[in-house]
């Protein structure tokens, strides 16, 4: 397998990473492997390795929970913008604990809780050099709702934090919109504003929602429609719009740009409906309004060290205390991978979907 450098959390969205145990197909742990892309409930495969010595400098982890991923999706279906080495094992971020340390790592404990950093996190046991763990600051007790909250910490919370940081600068009473606001992101997103005294306009494509989203801090919630950019501009009363985040695309993306104040900033970073968009160039020339995409995974290859401690250290402690949290819509064990990708891909859903392969 290839063994991409990124050398940190979402080393990868890849989920390539060559863990010692991945090729056995004897014994009693099990993880997820694909060896075609396609349909994942159709391509993905439960196989079974047995427990290995460690080699100097390796840790052995047992996974605790681990998220799916519409990037996962879209990868195992051959659809994302990094392709998979073959056969591959999914699962982008997760956290677990500690079981096992050869004895020249020094900074880790057993029991101690860690991210996992190398993918490869649909499975019950990983077994790899330490840098591939990054270990938590000790939270004290901690229940299994906080560590389900905290496998879901190395992507969605960042991506937020990340859009609402870098594109403009955000002063506390401005607004800014959303669509997918049902999202995980969306969700995040919603909550950082809040902290920050920044308000929302949520919009989302179905009736329903909005008890939920005002519950996490939202301040208007909208039914995407034609009329979305005036439905904007009575809810906040004609205010100047700065940043708008959308991850759908097609006739939402122009929508959300129509929307827009002076000077405004429109960025990407999902393509959910499928669908080709288009831009009012006459508006985008007036207004002076920029557009912008976002990737995880590029900030994730390019950020340093300082700049990506700097925001786990932002978002790790509003998760510990609850602050900070995503809706979990239901948990599967690597036998039910099938299942768990159907659930995943369905619409409807309110939450993420879990990998959970040992007891929390």
């Amino acid at each position: 397998m290839k063994n991409f450098s990124t050398g940190t959390i979402l080393a990868l969205f890849i989920s390539s990473i060559g863990f010692a145990n991945a090729g056995d197909t004897q014994g009693n742990l099990k993880y997820v492997e694909y060896s075609q892309m396609g349909n994942p409930a159709e391509v993905l495969e439960v196989k079974h390795h047995s427990s290995q010595a460690l080699k100097a400098g390796e840790v052995r982890v047992a996974v605790l929970a681990a998220p799916i991923n519409p990037s996962d999706l879209l990868q195992i279906s051959g659809n994302y913008g990094v392709e998979a080495v073959l056969p591959s094992n999914p699962g982008s971020e997760g956290v677990g604990r500690v079981l096992e340390l050869s004895p020249e790592v020094k900074h880790l404990a057993v029991g101690q809780l860690v991210l996992l950093a190398n993918g490869s996190t649909w499975r019950e046991e990983i077994v790899a050099p330490a840098a591939g763990f990054l270990p938590l600051p000790d939270l004290g007790p901690v229940g299994p709702e906080v560590i389900e909250q905290l496998a879901m910490s190395a992507v969605n919370p960042l991506t937020a934090l990340l859009m609402l940081n870098s594109f403009t600068d955000l002063e506390e009473g401005q607004w800014i919109v959303q669509s997918a606001a049902n999202s995980a992101v969306g969700g995040y997103v919603i909550q950082l504003a809040k902290q920050r005294g920044i308000k929302t306009v949520n919009v989302v494509r179905r009736e329903g929602l909005a008890e939920d989203l005002m519950a996490k801090g939202a301040d208007v919630v909208l039914i995407d429609g034609p009329d979305l950019a005036a439905q904007i501009a009575q809810a906040t009363d004609n205010a100047a719009i700065a940043l708008a985040l959308d991850p759908v695309g097609g006739e939402t993306f122009t929508r959300l740009a129509d929307s827009l104040g002076y000077g405004g900033t429109l960025v990407t970073y999902g393509v959910l409906s499928g669908q080709p968009s288009s831009l009012n160039t006459g508006k985008i020339i007036f207004n002076d309004i920029s557009i912008r995409g976002f990737w995880l995974y590029k900030w994730y290859q390019t950020a340093d060290m300082k700049t990506k401690q700097a925001a786990f250290g932002q978002v790790i402690p509003l998760i510990a205390r609850g602050i900070l949290n995503a809706n979990v819509d239901s948990r599967f064990s690597v036998d039910q991978i099938k299942q768990a990708v159907t659930r995943a891909a369905e619409r409807g859903r309110n939450g993420k979907v879990l990998i959970v392969p040992n007891a929390l």
